[in-house]
């Protein structure tokens, strides 16, 4: 093929390259967002006072409410790295509610 038909031929399929390659990524769907971590509560066994202790990570920083079987439950506050402790409260199941989400601790 001499050189003015490859031109002839060549500059159509990449003009067309060139109008498809944008069209063709703006139908990509957007990846979904990541999922935020799951709450985590958990109980610690009974120590040599009687008492246990509360730990969770996962919440979102600020106040979150407990609540334990036996009725005893309280405020902590959620550290920025979405953590928190509740030290020597009474023994059973316990229970962690922030915002509309409740979540049981094991």
């Amino acid at each position: 093929m001499n050189r003015r038909t490859r031109l002839l031929v060549l500059t159509p399929l990449a003009a067309a390259s060139l109008v498809a390659g944008p069209t063709a990524l703006a139908a990509v769907p957007p990846s979904a967002p990541a999922a935020e971590p799951a709450a985590t509560c958990s109980v610690s066994g009974v120590l040599e006072n009687g008492k246990v202790h509360l730990s969770g990570g996962g919440f979102t920083p600020g106040p979150a409410y407990y609540q334990g079987s036996a009725g005893f439950g309280g405020t902590t506050e959620v550290a920025e790295n979405g953590g928190f402790q509740v030290l020597n409260v009474e023994p059973g199941q316990y229970s962690v509610r922030q915002g509309g989400e409740l979540t049981q601790c094991s």
